[in-house]
């Protein structure tokens, strides 16, 4: 189970729905970022309207 050269090979269709998930996951961490960045300008703009 553990032995080194006894992976299971995946196959050209795994490893490519493994990049886009990785991309995806990426992109995802990104936007969450700049949005939790903008979120205090964001949550102050409203204030300055009400």
């Amino acid at each position: 189970m553990f032995m080194p050269g006894q992976e299971p090979q995946l196959s050209k269709e795994e490893i490519r729905a493994g990049e886009i998930e990785a991309q995806q996951t990426v992109n995802t961490a990104i936007v969450a970022g700049v949005l939790l960045y903008l979120s205090p300008f964001a949550v102050d703009f409203v204030k300055k309207f009400l």
